[in-house]
């Protein structure tokens, strides 16, 4: 028979479990190019200390070009996903909904990130209905070009201002009324 600890202990670890979520087991996990458990939390850089954003470029997941050159003078929002990541897909409904609602003022992006076969990748963008389009990233290329608030788990949410600096970092999922109010809120922000 199980005892009451036996199961008190199962119990933490099943707890535990989840909360890795899409993070590597890599002991450098806190370095700034290594990932990090998504916990939610939040930076924000103050207007003074930004530093320009890269642009980026590449193969889209359709295989053609893509860029965020096009998207200056807009609030540019970054989510970096994988088909594979459980966080990610629960997170897809919130992204949709704040692109939606801040879609006058803001263009979203996605790198897909370690998913070596595009097929999983597209079928996510379909199941979700993804209306932005996301760059194809398996080996994660793209996510080393940020020196500043460098996107450390798997999901991360990147918000670039107006004047093209990296302004914000979500580390794992993000609600869309949070995300809304951040994308406005750096809407607001002069020039």
């Amino acid at each position: 028979m199980i005892g009451r600890r036996s199961l008190l202990a199962a119990a933490g670890l099943a707890l535990l479990v989840p909360a890795a979520g899409c993070s590597t087991s890599n002991p450098s996990a806190d370095a700034d190019k290594g990932f990090a458990v998504g916990d939610g939390s939040f930076s924000q850089l103050e207007i003074g200390k930004r530093e320009k954003a890269p642009t980026l470029s590449g193969a889209g997941l359709d295989g053609r070009r893509l860029s965020t050159a096009g998207a200056a003078g807009k609030v540019i929002v970054v989510n970096v996903w994988g088909s594979w990541c459980a966080p990610c897909r629960h997170e897809a409904p919130a992204l949709v909904a704040a692109a939606k609602r801040t879609s006058g003022v803001a263009q979203f992006f996605g790198i897909n990130t370690r998913d070596l076969d595009r097929a999983p990748a597209t079928a996510f963008v379909r199941a979700f209905g993804l209306t932005w389009p996301s760059f194809y990233d398996p080996d994660g290329d793209l996510l080393l070009r940020f020196s500043d608030l460098p996107p450390k788990a798997i999901p991360s949410t990147l918000i670039i201002d107006r004047r093209g600096r990296t302004a914000a970092r979500f580390l794992g999922e993000v609600s869309t009324t949070t995300l809304a109010q951040v994308v406005a809120q750096i809407a607001e922000e002069p020039r």
